[in-house]
């Protein structure tokens, strides 16, 4: 369902993202994790077609991302770290305003909407202009409007940041019943816990690069140590600093 074959992202002469291969399947939610500044937010921008790779290729569904961005963003959903909404418009327009974008029939798409108004428990503030929102009012509209079409993917930036524990709850519903529909999920976040209860499989960037892949067994195989999540994503990532850094932050 997703494809990333030796993809790399310059910005001038700085390596972004720096070979990156991976396949990820329909019906799975992969973690994609890796410390601040490691290509992470790169690759989520590549694989909405936000930008284009700078060697590579990338496909969503079996469409090329860059020569066919038309048909992979109609099966794409992507809820960013911060959610974007228009101001003078309520939380209803906004929905109607996606419904019309992907081209929803009026009557199955406002009924949709309905469902969803429910499903995230809007309907107290959804009549109202989003200037009013707080962030986990604007994060569980966003969530609703990127669910509104049944998207195949679902790309998702640090989804649980400004929710209250019962709307964190709901999102992890509602992301474990799109991968058992046959949707895929692909999520980056920093809180391990949440990875450790939802991913199927995780894959680690760091520098770029793409250092580990696999379940928490495969992953804590390659790390040499049974430890949580945190302990192997600490142990990998320290192992790909280069000498003379690691040297220096030793006592």
């Amino acid at each position: 369902m997703i494809e990333l074959l030796d993809v790399s992202k310059l910005y001038g002469d700085k390596l972004a993202v720096d070979g990156l291969t991976l396949t990820i399947s329909r019906g799975e939610l992969f973690a994609f994790l890796g410390p601040n500044g490691a290509g992470k937010t790169t690759t989520i921008k590549m694989l909405c077609g936000l930008l284009f790779p700078s060697r590579g290729t990338i496909r969503i569904g079996g469409y090329d991302v860059q020569k066919q961005g038309d048909l992979a963003r109609q099966i794409i959903s992507y809820v960013p770290d911060q959610p974007f909404l228009y101001e003078k418009l309520t939380g209803r327009e906004f929905l109607e305003f996606i419904r019309e974008m992907y081209g929803m029939d009026p009557v199955q798409g406002r009924k949709r909407i309905d469902e969803l108004i429910d499903v995230f428990e809007l309907d107290s503030f959804v009549d109202d202009l989003t200037e009013s929102y707080s962030h986990g009012m604007k994060q569980r509209t966003v969530f609703a409007a990127a669910l509104l079409h049944q998207p195949e993917v679902l790309i998702v930036d640090e989804p649980m940041v400004g929710l209250d524990p019962k709307s964190q709850r709901l999102v992890k519903n509602l992301m474990r019943q799109e991968v058992a529909r046959g949707g895929t999920v692909f999520m980056s976040t920093h809180l391990l816990g949440d990875v450790e209860e939802l991913a199927t499989r995780i894959g680690i960037v760091h520098r770029g690069r793409l250092i580990g892949c696999g379940t928490l067994d495969t992953l804590r195989k390659q790390a040499a140590h049974d430890g949580s999540l945190e302990d192997v994503f600490l142990r990998l990532t320290a192992e790909e600093e280069p000498a003379e850094l690691t040297a220096k932050g030793a006592p």
